[in-house]
């Protein structure tokens, strides 16, 4: 098992654990370091990693654990590129949801989803479940594929009620509230959990590794596979969904008690409103399931279980 995934076990067992973890793993300053500093960092873990069941002390330690935890992959053991690593996520991500949240022509909008949908199916990838294994194809062009046609549904999902409201002239005030305000919100959640099930439907068809408490690997699963993938896409509708919806109840609250005096002001502290909720809610997201998944013995395929009396065993879950 990869030191990450043991640390994951030994640090983050509750979700307030888990969200402490990832609010410093999140740093954008993180991602300014360079590869041989990281990969010092990697050694440094090894050579503590035998600590790792107890809880760590060492200051300089800890954040050797953070670099890795938001740097290198826990499955192939490679540094992820600068722009898909979690610290980058939120910087990238968040003028794509304000410019996204702000359109109100179809064509724009489809645009803007496909650039979001496509950064956030890419990270996808990079983050997911590295062992799922595949003969006679490339897994990965396979998943390219399914990639681009998740995005491309999404970014049209998400510019259909635009284009309807446009082309037929619905212009009372209850479908503008409708189609503006409340729509967009549950869209963007199911498009988003969309593609992550597209773009990571092999490891639920092919299985991934599931591991004894030891870390030592008794099989590929393709139950613990569908767990991973479901419980990341939920946390991503959850992300996404309310990044999209709170600030909108927030900024009412904010123009029915007149707050703000100046109506020029409104867009500015809309933007600090959408930037303060995806702020909170990407560690909660990424908090909701733990990172180094659980799957108990009576979820696995009887073929796997021949080899171990073991009960619990452990997976990575993927971002």
């Amino acid at each position: 098992m990869d030191a990450n995934l043991r640390y994951w076990r030994a640090e983050g067992q509750s979700f307030l654990q888990r969200f402490l973890l990832w609010a410093d793993a999140l740093d954008p300053l993180l991602l300014f370091k360079s590869p041989n500093e990281i990969k010092r960092t990697r050694l440094l873990i090894q050579i503590n990693e035998k600590t790792l069941s107890e809880p760590i002390q060492n200051k300089q330690t800890k954040q050797a654990f953070l670099l890795s935890l938001s740097s290198v992959h826990p499955d192939t053991d490679k540094i992820i590129p600068v722009l898909f690593r979690p610290p980058a996520f939120m910087p990238i991500t968040l003028p794509l949801v304000i410019v996204s949240s702000v359109q109100h022509q179809a064509k724009h909008s489809f645009f803007w989803q496909f650039v979001f949908h496509t950064y956030t199916t890419a990270f996808t990838l990079v983050n997911g479940n590295g062992t799922p294994k595949a003969e006679g194809y490339s897994l990965q062009q396979k998943q390219i594929f399914l990639g681009l046609g998740a995005i491309s549904y999404s970014a049209c999902v998400g510019a259909l009620p635009l284009a309807f409201v446009n082309r037929y002239a619905l212009k009372s005030p209850l479908m503008q509230l409708f189609v503006k305000k409340l729509l967009p919100a549950p869209l963007l959640g199911l498009t988003s959990a969309f593609t992550v099930a597209m773009v990571r439907s092999p490891e639920f068809d092919n299985g991934i590794e599931v591991m004894d408490r030891n870390g030592k690997v008794i099989g590929v699963s393709k139950k613990a596979g569908e767990k991973a993938v479901m419980e990341t896409a939920l946390s991503r509708a959850v992300l996404f969904g309310t990044t999209f919806f709170l600030p909108e109840v927030l900024m009412y609250f904010v123009r029915r008690a007149r707050l703000v005096k100046n109506p020029r002001a409104l867009g500015p502290v809309r933007m600090f409103v959408i930037m303060s909720v995806l702020a909170g809610m990407l560690p909660a997201s990424f908090s909701m399931f733990p990172q180094c998944g659980e799957i108990k013995r009576a979820d696995l395929e009887p073929e796997i279980l021949t080899s171990t009396e073991e009960t619990e065993f452990f997976y990575n879950r993927g971002i």
